[in-house]
C-alpha cells in the first residue's frame, strides 16, 4: 500500500478542525429566488466513510455539496465540517476540503503537470512536501507516464483521475465529488471506485452524489433525496428492507402491453422495465401471491411466460419511497 505523504499546511492551518467530527447539516433551506432547492434539510454524515447522495436531477444533491464547500450560503440553517461553521470559518474549512465538481474545471490546453501546478498554487505549501505528494498522487492515479500530455487529449477516466489528483494536493480530510463517474466508460468507473475506496482506507472521508443506483451499493451509507428533501438513509442492505417482498419479475409478451395494463391496477405502485422483463412493485397492502396479477394480465390479452417474486434493487427501493412520499403529499 502506498502511503501518501501529508502536506503540513493541509493538516495544520486550522488547528480547531476535527478530522473525526461528522459533517452536520441542521435545518438547511436553500432558495434560488422562488425555487426551493433544499427544504429544511437535516443530516449527519459520519467521518471516515464513503457516503452517497442519491436522487434524480433537481433533487438537491449538487446544492448540498456546494453549501458544504462554502461556494453557496444557506438561506436558513447551519452546516459544520470538522466542528467548524462553514459560513463563519469558510477559509479554514476549505483548507481541509477537496472538491471535484460535476463540471470539469481542468484546463484543456495545459498538460497534466501544468494543471497540477496551477491548482497547487491556490494554496500555500512547502515545495519539497508538495513535490513528494504530487509524485505519490501521480503514481496512485497511474498518470506518471503522461505528465506532458494535454488534458484535452485525455480519456474521460484519465481526466477524472487528474481532477481527483488536483483536488487532493493539499491533503484534505474530506473529499466532495459531484457525479464523479458520469459519462465515463465501465472499466474507468471500476478503476475510479477502487481509487475512492483506497483513499477512504487511508482515512479520507468521501461524500459524493450520483444518480446511478448501482454505484450507491458501493458506499457505506446512502442518502436518498427527492425535491430537496431526505426520503431515507442507511446502508445499502438496510435500505433494501423498504421494498422487501413487494417486487415481482414478469416475463410477458407483448411487453409494452403488459406494462401499460399493469400500471392501471390499483395494487401496483410502479412498473419498471428491466431488460426483456418487467419489475413490478406492489402496493404495501397487496397480496404477495402474484397469481392474481397473472390472471388479470391474461384477461387483457397478455401472455405471461413467468412471474415470480425477486429481491428488490436499490432502484426498486427508491421508486417505492418516491411513490409513498408522493401519495402522502397528495393526501395532505
Amino acid at each position: 500500500m502506498i502511503r501518501l505523504p501529508a502536506w503540513p499546511f493541509g493538516r495544520a492551518r486550522a488547528q480547531a478542525f476535527d478530522y473525526t467530527a461528522p459533517i452536520v447539516i441542521e435545518g438547511v433551506t436553500k432558495r434560488f429566488g422562488s425555487k426551493i432547492a433544499l427544504d429544511n434539510f437535516d443530516v449527519v454524515i459520519p467521518a471516515g466513510r464513503v457516503t452517497a447522495l442519491v436522487g434524480p436531477d433537481g433533487a438537491g444533491k449538487s446544492t448540498i455539496l456546494r453549501l458544504i464547500a462554502g461556494s453557496l450560503v444557506p438561506t436558513e440553517g447551519r452546516i459544520t465540517v470538522g466542528g467548524l461553521d462553514v459560513v463563519r470559518h469558510t477559509g479554514d474549512v476549505q483548507a481541509h476540503l477537496g472538491f471535484v465538481p460535476s463540471r470539469r474545471l481542468l484546463y484543456s490546453d495545459l498538460t497534466i503537470a501544468e494543471n497540477l501546478a496551477f491548482f497547487a498554487g491556490l494554496y500555500p505549501a512547502e515545495p519539497v512536501a508538495m513535490a513528494e505528494r504530487r509524485a505519490s498522487l501521480l503514481d496512485l492515479m497511474d498518470l506518471t507516464r503522461f505528465t506532458d500530455r494535454l488534458a484535452g487529449n485525455l480519456s474521460g477516466g484519465m481526466r477524472q483521475k487528474l481532477a481527483l489528483a488536483c483536488a487532493l494536493q493539499h491533503d484534505p480530510g474530506v473529499l466532495l465529488m459531484d457525479e464523479p463517474t458520469t459519462g465515463i466508460d465501465p472499466l474507468a468507473r471500476r478503476d475510479l471506485w477502487r481509487l475512492f475506496h483506497r483513499l477512504n482506507r487511508d482515512g479520507l472521508t468521501i461524500l459524493l452524489s450520483t444518480p446511478a443506483m448501482d454505484e450507491a451499493t458501493r458506499c457505506h451509507e446512502v442518502i436518498f433525496m427527492d425535491h430537496g428533501r431526505q426520503m431515507a438513509r442507511g446502508t445499502p442492505t438496510s435500505l433494501l428492507e423498504h421494498a422487501a417482498g413487494r417486487v415481482v419479475a414478469i416475463d410477458a409478451t407483448p411487453i409494452a402491453l403488459a406494462a401499460s395494463v399493469a400500471r392501471r391496477f390499483p395494487e401496483v405502485a410502479s412498473v419498471q422495465p428491466r431488460g426483456d422483463r418487467l419489475h413490478i412493485l406492489l402496493d404495501a397492502g397487496a397480496s404477495v401471491d402474484p397469481s392474481w396479477l397473472t390472471s388479470r394480465l391474461q384477461s387483457h390479452g397478455v401472455i405471461v411466460r413467468s412471474i415470480a417474486p425477486v429481491k428488490p434493487s436499490l432502484e426498486d427501493v427508491f421508486v417505492a419511497l418516491t411513490t409513498t412520499t408522493h401519495a402522502q403529499t397528495q393526501e395532505a
